[in-house]
């Protein structure tokens, strides 16, 4: 691991902002590290408001959206709600769908299949809303690179509405609308929404202009923030808004099918959205259809609700079980061609599960830290995904290897891709030369970045109480992370867990001040650094451990070694 201590920040303003807010300078050097500097910034970032949000009819061709699904309603037309079949597509499918038909009966759902159809928007969807007398279908979360389905579809009468955040590519569908913020011709103040908060901005501009009140939108928030923790998207600007009050509905008020996911759980966080709720709302797409998904997040039965989550954990299940096998079959494959010395990682065989081959690939990127796409067969076709490591872009490279593939599209650290099995080889090829001539390979060892350094004594419950509203954490404010130096081991060091690899023990620095517990998931093997007393510094965040009704701050350790 590299340890990278952020620069220390302005310390004229972190004494002014300290001065004003009350809470002294260890906060406000965090306030200052995020670009929060005034007393204003500081309000709004610890008391998101809707109100906040931008207008939506600042996003190009958000006026012609709204007008031709109203156009729509007013003449009887026949409206589908298509959406990719992850997190982010089906929560969108669920919100769009949901609100329109609490104003307009004539609304169907349409997720395509994973194996049959693929990604995105398929020939397959349209000819079924042809087939079905549907004359507009409004896209979430795929269709800003559809161009000669978009076309395909208007030679049967049928019109889009685009809502994407993904990267266009140099040319627009010739749909009626096609809203997202990456558009290089569009200027919305915010352009890192999610697919789901795109279809939140629609909605949010159908109600300004039928003027209904802010509230109307409030039961659609828990979907947002399902979407925004699941798809990785910064949580900051209107994502962190969005995130906050969802995350507020799913602890006061969730939709019944979120709530049949979480249990009795209380106090939900994003880290809860993303580890429990994301990834059982993926496997019904990963191992069956994204339907299910759907039907679960817009049923209101709570006897219905029940039934399709058991469904759906049952699918998860069968997704860890697949993800296990395939990534043990990935790594042997990497040990047998004795491919560790590579600056990527790229895997085939044919009969690897498509819906697990994006986790696989995250496992094998946490595994070696590097590049990496892990391919099966789909249909006549290979299909991949794609993972990158901190600071590279894997779509930049991927650009560099087109002549090779057939489709791809995505983010910076996530992609997917197609090509024909003939292209592989080479394609394997390309993709290590253009990583080895494009990456730093600095980046290629993992690095944890640390927010400040922090004597244990300043760790009080006053400290960590206004650490807790720096959340909702995510990508762009992400959980402080803190380096203590020269601490030892009270002398109850040991490994836990069931196969001994996670460390845990109770720290204290020099004499007389307060002593910690702390747990350092597979960290086991570090025991040695802490034993006989010696002194040691840990990197960590902190957070709070309940035992026998007894809560208190512990640190969560990230890395140690010995002090100099």
């Amino acid at each position: 691991m590299r340890w990278t201590l952020k620069p220390k920040p302005d310390s004229i303003t972190v004494d002014s902002l300290a001065d004003k807010l009350g809470t002294g300078n260890a906060v406000a050097r965090l306030l200052v590290q995020r670009g929060i500097k005034t007393f204003e910034a500081a309000r709004n970032f610890f008391r998101p408001d809707l109100k906040d949000l931008h207008d939506p009819f600042l996003m190009k061709d958000m006026d012609k959206a709204v007008e031709r699904i109203e156009q729509a309603m007013e003449e009887g037309e026949n409206i589908m709600v298509y959406g990719d079949y992850d997190v982010d597509g089906t929560t969108s499918v669920a919100l769009m769908s949901s609100f329109l038909k609490f104003r307009y009966p004539n609304v169907t759902t349409y997720i395509p299949d994973r194996y049959a159809e693929g990604y995105g928007i398929s020939y397959q969807g349209i000819d079924y809303a042809a087939d079905n007398d549907i004359q507009l279908i409004i896209a979430l979360d795929c269709g800003i690179k559809a161009i000669e389905k978009v076309a395909y579809a208007r030679e049967k009468g049928i019109d889009f509405v685009i809502c994407d955040h993904h990267r266009p590519g140099i040319e627009i569908p010739d749909a009626v609308a096609v809203l997202d913020p990456k558009r290089e011709d569009c200027e919305y103040p915010y352009d890192e929404l999610c697919g789901c908060g795109v279809g939140f901005k629609l909605i949010q501009a159908i109600t300004i202009k039928n003027n209904e009140p802010e509230e109307t939108l409030l039961p659609y928030l828990d979907l947002v923030a399902t979407a925004i923790g699941a798809d990785i998207v910064p949580i900051t600007g209107e994502n962190r808004i969005l995130a906050y009050h969802g995350l507020h509905v799913i602890n006061v008020a969730p939709r019944t099918g979120i709530k049949c996911l979480l249990g009795d759980r209380k106090n939900v966080s994003i880290t809860d959205v993303v580890f429990i709720v994301a990834p059982r709302i993926n496997a019904a797409g990963r191992m069956k259809h994204g339907l299910h998904a759907v039907n679960l997040l817009t049923e209101e039965d709570e006897e219905s609700c029940k039934r399709f989550a058991s469904e759906i954990e049952t699918y998860n299940t069968d997704r860890r079980s697949a993800d296990k096998t395939i990534t043990e079959e990935a790594i042997q494959q990497i040990i047998e061609r004795q491919e560790e010395d590579r600056l990527t990682t790229v895997v085939y065989q044919e009969n690897w599960h498509k819906g697990v081959i994006g986790i696989v690939a995250s496992r094998l990127t946490e595994t070696w830290y590097r590049p990496t796409l892990v391919f099966t067969r789909s249909g006549d076709r290979l299909a991949a995904s794609a993972r990158s490591v901190k600071g590279f872009d894997v779509y930049e490279a991927l650009e560099g290897c087109k002549e090779h593939i057939e489709q791809f599209g995505g983010h910076k650290y996530a992609a997917g891709l197609t090509l024909l099995e003939d292209q592989y080889e080479d394609f394997k090829r390309k993709f290590e030369e253009v990583v080895t001539e494009t990456i730093d390979r600095n980046l290629l060892t993992p690095e944890i970045s640390i927010d400040a350094e922090l004597k244990l004594k300043d760790i009080t419950p006053k400290f960590y109480r206004i650490l807790k509203q720096f959340a909702p954490f995510g990508p762009g404010n992400m959980s402080p992370v803190f380096i203590s130096k020269g601490l030892t081991d009270t002398g109850f060091g040991k490994c836990v867990g069931e196969d001994k690899t996670h460390l845990k023990c109770q720290v204290k620095q020099g004499e007389g001040g307060p002593s910690f517990s702390v747990i350092g998931f597979n960290l086991g093997s570090k025991l040695d650094i802490i034993k006989a007393g010696k002194k040691f510094d840990a990197v960590y965040s902190l957070d709070e451990n309940t035992w026998n009704g007894n809560t208190s701050i512990q640190l969560k350790l990230k890395d140690i070694r010995e002090s100099n």
